[in-house]
């Protein structure tokens, strides 16, 4: 999500022009992305429900440069490859392989894994005229670390991108039969993984690319228990990638997703905690960049998915809990948000028209927040109530007591409009500065929010830890809209 030119990397893949594409990371392949449409809820005559449906994952093409350029920069700076200088290399392999035969110093078990290796890169064929080329220049950079790991086994920066040439191979693997397939290319790739990490523990992109290698076999084998087994060590490697690299919000995303998939296998008594845990992680992705729409969207689909769950066996029986009804409503914000951030991408847009009505229109989100006298920010505690707030994309609004029938009447699919009260508290998003958590002894008990604006802060308090992380995100989402200059899209959602 973010606004600023996005520099390509080199990526598996080629996805379409027209659906979204993943952002690119600060690690050498980018995270997967998994598009999910919403289906619409069904009405009440309807005795089965819906459910979400899932796009194949859209990876980002790579650019021609680095199409050519398989020995990807880690962290501490591998040099990278012009056309030129891999070709200049071809003229010197010949060489190059004389010389490391004639060290002798490559133990056989060794050679044994290289040659295997090497078969696998060398059966490659790709689909096309430019995945031929493609491969070729793949093959080249095998060699080069093949030999780099025969003069020294513990180079675990040759191991790592040879691990990531094996990984863009499986990308390039033909229907041809003569072919090798891609599971064992990403097998492979695994076992170079492992060994990078096992010589460098702290090398972070390893681990975060041989969490994607591990998904993409997972989603080979279906809802399987094998399949089970590699979602559940793409967790583990993802979580791994995190601790060495918590600033990733890439990575955390992938973390989602994997959550995501892991919960439709397991078993029922297992799901919402894995669930909540994938919400947990698409939402520490937004914090870290929040205009990151994949991660929005994504945390708006698995919210979608909670809310059919709960639907469907029965709904809450704790009050504490949040009812479906909410929960789609916190599904729509988050879509109707990623829609906003990028207009253009045809997901969001199917997925939006579905989810809509969800909203309170015409706000974005409605619901209790318990506030001070306007205009006295710090009161006695008696002298705050608890009172409706509607947020849109001019900013957050309290309402008065005859003014909250009319948005309880909108949440109920009829909408409307009203004037705030002069006397009642009201931010414009321009105005805005910060938002965040707090907890403060002047604060009446409860989750408290602190919105900082230039006029100075206002103190409020949600009703429960989980309703403040709603609001927290809803008014970022509102204020990155309007910094990115898309308040009139938001607008049209919501009004229109």
């Amino acid at each position: 999500m973010s606004a600023a030119v996005e520099e390509p990397q080199f990526q598996n893949g080629v996805a379409s022009t027209d659906e979204p594409k993943p952002e690119p990371a600060a690690d050498p392949k980018v995270e997967e992305t998994k598009e999910t449409l919403i289906q619409p809820p069904p009405s009440t005559e309807q005795t089965e429900k819906q459910h979400p449906s899932t796009e194949q994952t859209e990876k980002q093409p790579p650019s021609t440069e680095q199409t050519l350029n398989p020995a990807l920069r880690k962290d501490e700076g591998n040099r990278t490859f012009t056309m030129r200088e891999l070709l200049t290399e071809l003229k010197s392999e010949g060489e190059d392989s004389v010389t490391d035969a004639s060290q002798g110093n490559t133990p056989h078990q060794l050679a044994e894994q290289n040659n295997a290796a090497m078969e696998l890169i060398n059966s490659v064929t790709g689909v096309d005229e430019e995945g031929r080329s493609r491969q070729r220049i793949l093959t080249f950079a095998a060699k080069r670390y093949a030999n780099a790991i025969e003069r020294n086994p513990e180079d675990y920066d040759a191991l790592y991108n040879w691990a990531l040439v094996l990984q863009e191979s499986a990308d390039n693997v033909s229907l041809d039969s003569t072919s090798p397939s891609k599971d064992a290319l990403l097998e492979e790739a695994c076992k170079k993984y492992d060994e990078a990490t096992r010589l460098c523990p702290t090398l972070h992109d390893a681990f975060y690319n041989w969490a994607i290698a591990i998904s993409d076999r997972a989603k080979m084998r279906g809802r399987t228990k094998e399949a089970e087994e590699l979602w559940k060590q793409a967790t583990k490697n993802y979580e791994k990638a995190v601790q060495l690299n918590w600033n990733s919000p890439q990575a955390l995303n992938n973390w989602g997703l994997a959550l995501q998939e892991l919960s439709a296998i397991v078993p029922a008594r297992e799901k919402q905690t894995i669930v909540r845990t994938a919400i947990s992680k698409f939402r520490a992705a937004i914090q870290l960049q929040f205009d990151f729409h994949r991660a929005i969207y994504n945390l708006g689909t698995v919210l979608y998915g909670l809310a059919e769950d709960t639907l469907r066996t029965g709904g809450t029986v704790n009050p504490r809990e949040v009812s479906p009804n909410e929960l789609y409503s916190q599904s729509a914000i988050y879509i109707a948000a990623a829609h906003a951030l990028k207009p253009s991408y045809s997901v969001y847009s199917s997925a939006l028209r579905l989810v809509r009505s969800m909203l309170p229109l015409p706000y974005l989100k409605a619901g209790y927040l318990t506030a001070p006298p306007a205009g006295i920010p710090v009161a006695p505690h008696s002298d705050w109530k608890r009172s409706q707030f509607v947020l849109n994309h001019e900013g957050l609004q309290q309402a008065s007591k005859n003014e909250q029938k009319q948005v309880t009447r909108s949440l109920s699919g009829r909408t409307g409009d009203f004037s705030p009260d002069r006397r009642a508290i009201r931010i414009e998003v321009p105005d805005i500065v910060s938002v965040s958590a707090c907890a403060d002894l002047t604060l009446p008990p409860g989750a408290g929010l602190c919105i900082e604006t230039i006029h100075g802060p206002v103190f409020l308090v949600a009703d429960s830890w989980e309703a403040l992380d709603g609001w927290l995100d809803a008014i970022r989402l509102v204020y990155t809209i309007y910094a990115r200059g898309k308040a009139d899209v938001l607008a049209g959602i919501i009004t229109g």
